[in-house]
């Protein structure tokens, strides 16, 4: 059942960015027509797609197939910037494993395009990168943050994990450029974290930004028509973050939501899990609050991204 009327806009009015890109293809600032990250668990792929046209095949801008094994289950998927490879992708995939790949201009990447991988353990299901000191933050369901730092910043090969993070239920986890904090969601709460060091040396440290939720969190992101706010879904809803005065706005309490996006345009677009089928946490169809939706027959998809650089 989808609940489009349920999850009406809640329009900001923040101005649209300017248009630009970064490396190959991928939008460094919000606009109208934007392409659409997901990854999609049945064929165990990452896709884009122009989210004005059809999720088919044939209409895919870019795909990511690393296999299955460790890679099963892909359960996040976003894209960074860097000084070295300019675009990367990173993933997480409940199989175990987390990783970064090369984003060139090949249409169809493969396992042989990882830069990077690690395997923390525990139903991995985010990864985020923290800018400038070459850090990687994987966050695992079973209760944990890994942290991974590099003896080179401009060599993920030399990742190793230096740090382990207690926190429970832990499904969310993304960098906030403009207070310099990480900021993670699990059961029943957000919680923000500082970072201090550099290479081998970089550790998260809880601050006392700390927000509940009434249940397990599943999606945290930035609000890309606000910078001064985060987006998080539970199991209750979804929930606006004021990140100075932690100040907790509902808005919508669909339950199941996986993924949650909003645009600066006020658009905002989802994939609500339908309990149905072998993974009944999935969807076919990624909703879209001001165009149409996409369905893919046979497709699970998990989360749904803008496919962007941008932090936020």
């Amino acid at each position: 059942m989808r609940r489009r009327n349920l999850l009406r806009a809640v329009a900001i009015g923040a101005p649209l960015a300017v248009a630009g890109t970064v490396g190959v293809g991928v939008a460094a600032a919000d606009t109208a027509n934007f392409k659409v990250m997901v990854t999609e668990q049945v064929q165990n792929k990452v896709m884009v797609f122009d989210k004005n046209a059809a999720f088919s095949d044939a209409n895919r801008y870019k795909s990511w197939s690393p296999g299955t094994g460790g890679w099963s289950n892909l359960s996040d998927c976003r894209i960074r910037d860097t000084a070295q490879f300019g675009a990367i992708g990173l993933a997480a995939a409940s199989g175990g494993k987390v990783g970064i790949w090369n984003i060139t201009d090949e249409k169809d990447q493969e396992l042989n395009d990882v830069l990077w991988s690690a395997t923390p353990g525990g139903n991995p299901h985010a990864l985020e990168r923290i800018p400038n000191v070459g850090a990687f933050v994987a966050a695992s369901s079973d209760g944990f943050l890994t942290v991974y730092g590099p003896t080179a910043v401009s060599d993920p090969s030399t990742l190793a994990k230096v740090q382990t993070v207690s926190l429970p239920g832990a499904h969310g986890v993304v960098w906030d450029p403009n207070n310099s904090l990480l900021w993670a969601c699990g059961n029943k709460v957000v919680q923000a974290y500082t970072v201090s060091g550099t290479y081998r040396n970089v550790r998260l440290k809880a601050s006392s930004k700390k927000v509940a939720l009434s249940g397990l969190g599943h999606d945290l992101q930035p609000d890309f028509s606000n910078k001064s706010k985060l987006l998080v879904s539970d199991s209750y809803g979804v929930y606006s973050i004021d990140k100075g005065t932690l100040a907790k706005t509902t808005l919508h309490t669909t339950t199941r939501i996986k993924a949650y996006v909003k645009m600066s345009t006020g658009e905002h677009f989802y994939v609500r899990g339908d309990n149905a089928g072998s993974r009944d946490w999935g969807s076919p169809t990624v909703v879209f609050s001001q165009s149409a939706d996409r369905t893919r027959s046979g497709a699970e998809f998990y989360k749904a991204r803008y496919y962007t650089t941008a932090y936020n």
